[in-house]
């Protein structure tokens, strides 16, 4: 069987009742309607409140974020608030129960002890919308100015507590991996032998491209963490935010073969030149960081399998031709890590 880290029962058990005891802890009164939202990391709860607004109420996985990370990510969060930018910010709460411990400056985030579970949380209100037209020019370019405008906020100083964006994450990630049962024995050497030589371009490619400026980013900014409304993107969720290159932020946007992608790129960075410069030596860094998201992303899943949503999501995680795959995409990534970037 695949061995992965022990996972919290509360936390899984986390049920309306507690989640509305949660709020009421904090003065929100819920109504009692409640939805779960689609979340793997988090548990995430929509829910209507006695005054008729509707808040969203994040419960943070547990071990995941020290109590500073998750706070430093409330604090840019305010931060881009402050600064008209369009993201959906963490509300100050106030305690209204002996159970509760307020964390932040301001307090954002709460500590509610239940018997023998502890849970950690934040609301924020409920801001509606859709999925961004990534076939529009018009909102490509509209996309590029908002990260301008995130990055303008985010050179400002970097983060303390989160992670800074490195090869050394996708090293771990491997190591993790070849240390659980997840990899069929047959795709074993295969795998690691490709992923190795990824990772080495990748590292080679974040070294070539020093001395590089790196500023505090959303970090996970593909369509699905953006809301669409008429007056343009809002930003629902930094739960990834950390240090990085500008491009790390931008190349999650792009899609298709490589002329459309190539036709993406340039209208983001229309958009983006106009609040911030961007240095076009990140464009070499598109692959590399595609590469290290893979290779980080099998770990995520295997380190969350006895999370019960997570079997459930990805069933074909722990199969031979799913390794066997990952093999093949990673032999790709090596040749398109030698290829030119889009706008050269």
């Amino acid at each position: 069987m695949p061995t992965t880290a022990p996972f919290a029962p509360a936390y899984a058990g986390l049920d309306p009742e507690r989640v509305l005891d949660a709020l009421d802890a904090v003065g929100l009164r819920g109504d009692g309607r409640l939805l779960q939202l689609n979340s793997y990391e988090n548990r995430v709860f929509q829910v209507h409140l006695e005054d008729g607004s509707v808040v969203v109420a994040k419960f943070y996985r547990p071990l995941r974020w020290s109590d500073a990370q998750i706070l430093e990510e409330h604090g840019f969060a305010l931060e881009l608030a402050a600064n008209d930018v369009p993201v959906v910010a963490p509300r100050v709460l106030a305690s209204h129960d002996d159970r509760v411990a307020l964390l932040g400056t301001p307090r954002t985030m709460a500590q509610l002890a239940w018997g023998d579970a502890t849970y950690r949380y934040s609301v924020s209100d409920r801001h509606a919308g859709r999925g961004p037209e990534l076939d529009d020019p018009r909102v490509l370019r509209w996309l590029g100015r908002f990260l301008g405008r995130v990055h303008a906020v985010g050179q400002r100083r970097p983060f303390a507590h989160r992670r800074t964006l490195d090869v050394t994450q996708g090293h771990s990630a491997r190591t993790r991996l070849l240390e659980s049962d997840f990899i069929a024995p047959a795709e074993r050497e295969p795998w690691d032998r490709r992923c190795t030589a990824a990772l080495e371009r990748v590292g080679r490619a974040l070294q070539d491209a020093q001395p590089m400026r790196t500023l505090r980013l959303h970090g996970d900014f593909h369509p699905g963490n953006i809301m669409w409304r008429d007056e343009g993107p809002h930003v629902v969720d930094l739960d990834d935010a950390c240090n990085g290159p500008a491009i790390q932020d931008l190349w999650m946007l792009l899609s298709g073969d490589a002329a459309s992608m190539r036709d993406q790129l340039a209208l983001l960075l229309e958009g983006y030149r106009m609040f911030m410069p961007f240095d076009d030596r990140e464009l070499w860094l598109v692959e590399p960081l595609r590469t290290l998201r893979m290779i980080c992303h099998s770990a995520w899943i295997a380190e969350r399998w006895a999370d019960p949503a997570f079997p459930v999501a990805f069933p074909w995680f722990a199969s031979a031709g799913y390794w066997s795959q990952q093999a093949m995409q990673l032999d790709e990534q090596i040749e398109a890590m030698s290829d030119p970037p889009l706008l050269s």
